[in-house]
């Protein structure tokens, strides 16, 4: 018997994979505001707020992500490529955030 590609994991896959370009693209923005202003980009801006709630948004969608490829990874009598490729995407790029929130806090 054929198993079929898990729909769960189908969708954390496109999910995880739109928003980690999305959030590299965050991360790109950010660092030419830092390295535009000078004396780097003011905490209190509009800009920075906005950059950051980006941020704070793609963690939140990878979440999401990495759930549904839980999700996928769980359902019986279904592929599961999707569903791997989904969470560890998802899981990547929250560890990948999370590191360079970390190093910019420490700079």
């Amino acid at each position: 018997m054929e198993y079929k590609h898990s729909g769960v994991g189908i969708t954390s896959f496109i999910i995880s994979l739109v928003m980690a370009i999305v959030a590299f693209i965050i991360v790109i923005i950010a660092g030419v505001l830092e390295a535009s202003s000078p004396g780097g980009m003011d905490e209190n801006s509009v800009a920075a707020a906005v950059v950051g709630l980006a941020i704070f948004g793609c963690i939140f969608v990878q979440l999401v992500a990495l759930g549904l490829g839980i999700g996928g990874l769980i359902q019986k009598y279904r592929k599961k490529l999707f569903a791997i490729l989904g969470t560890a995407f998802s899981g990547l790029t929250i560890i990948g955030v999370a590191f360079l929130m970390l190093v910019g806090t420490m700079m």
